[in-house]
């Protein structure tokens, strides 16, 4: 039997019942690909129905708030993915009279949508022939067709693509062949397989060469790099605090922070960085008892290492504009700096 018919005849048979699944609506297609894009299945589900709840279409999405978008959002870390997800809503709304893309073509000029997304909704939704090459499917056709050169060069992504291609043209059902390799991806050919019980082992290149462990191949990974962030935490008399909210397009773009002294290395005292007293200074802050409390974590992103610590100071007099600290709750923070708030401030 072709791959490909055997891979269908599979997915039939073995597919996980997930809540996108239940239909072909683009809508509820797209929230799912962007969600799962940098989150496991397992973990994604629940961010997806809690999403879902509360933006259940497009003319919900668009007319929220993007504070109310990152909200829904917090936990799942890229920000910018929901950042997008929310201007792509609004152009669909506003520009294209609410009708959700058709087509790759028309799909891949929106934000946030690339060539897998793109693939994955006009296949699965509209009965495109596209194929879509995630990490699942990376992983399955370079071990089954033996391709040893690296999964991170366009060469290679490529030449996986117009594999994908001329099998995806032997199917009557593009969206159900492209579930399908993911399916097997994720769930049989994955990153420490059991090839010995694997339907398709007798034909796959990497098993009969004995090479699986080494498929796919990947260029050495650069080293992540290391930051040190210094959150300055003020609580005034009224248990007021200073907050400010991300501007620069960096990460957790648009998200909310404490006062932040960004170093090049270590501090062990942040009193004795010139750039927090100046910003001191600049706020006519009086610090009481001249001392602090310190929390430091570590936290580890895909790309950077984060080296956090938060500095607690009591200050003499009230805060102009403080936030409460019970009212912290309604601000959009990233996981860390959440995570300190409620083991430390509460």
């Amino acid at each position: 039997m072709p791959l490909e018919n055997q891979l269908l005849k599979w997915y039939l048979i073995n597919k996980r019942d997930l809540p996108w699944r239940k239909n072909k609506d683009p809508y509820s297609v797209w929230i799912s690909e962007i969600i799962l894009q940098q989150t496991k299945v397992s973990q994604g589900v629940q961010y997806y129905k809690n999403f879902m709840e509360r933006f259940p279409n497009i003319e919900k999405l668009s007319t929220s708030k993007e504070s109310h978008v990152l909200k829904a959002w917090q936990g799942l870390g890229y920000y910018n993915r929901a950042i997008n997800l929310h201007k792509t809503s609004k152009e669909i709304i506003n520009n294209l009279d609410g009708e959700f893309p058709s087509t790759y073509t028309d799909l891949i000029k929106l934000k946030g949508i690339g060539d897998y997304t793109a693939s994955a909704i006009s296949s699965i939704c509209f009965d495109e022939f596209n194929p879509v090459v995630d990490g699942n499917v990376m992983r399955f056709l370079t071990r089954y067709n033996g391709i040893k050169e690296p999964i991170d060069s366009k060469k290679t992504q490529n030449k996986v693509k117009e594999i994908g291609k001329r099998l995806i043209d032997k199917t009557n059902s593009p969206g159900d062949f492209n579930q399908a390799m993911m399916e097997f991806g994720a769930l049989i050919c994955t990153p420490f397989p059991a090839c010995d019980s694997c339907i398709l082992s007798s034909k796959c290149t990497a098993y009969k060469k004995n090479i699986v462990e080494k498929l796919p191949f990947k260029l050495k990974k650069k080293k992540a790099k290391e930051r040190f962030f210094n959150y300055i935490v003020l609580v005034d008399p009224k248990n007021k605090t200073l907050i400010e909210k991300r501007i620069k397009k960096d990460i957790w773009f648009k998200l909310n922070q404490f006062p932040l002294v960004e170093t090049n290395f270590k501090v062990n005292n942040i009193r004795k960085v010139s750039s927090f007293n100046k910003f001191i200074n600049s706020q006519k802050i009086l610090i009481k008892n001249n001392t602090f409390s310190k929390y430091n974590i570590k936290h580890v992103l895909s790309h950077q290492v984060l080296h956090i610590s938060f500095y607690i100071f009591k200050t003499e007099k009230d805060i102009p504009l403080g936030i409460d600290l019970s009212g912290l709750s309604n601000y959009n923070f990233p996981v860390p700096i959440n995570n300190f708030i409620i083991k430390k401030l509460f």
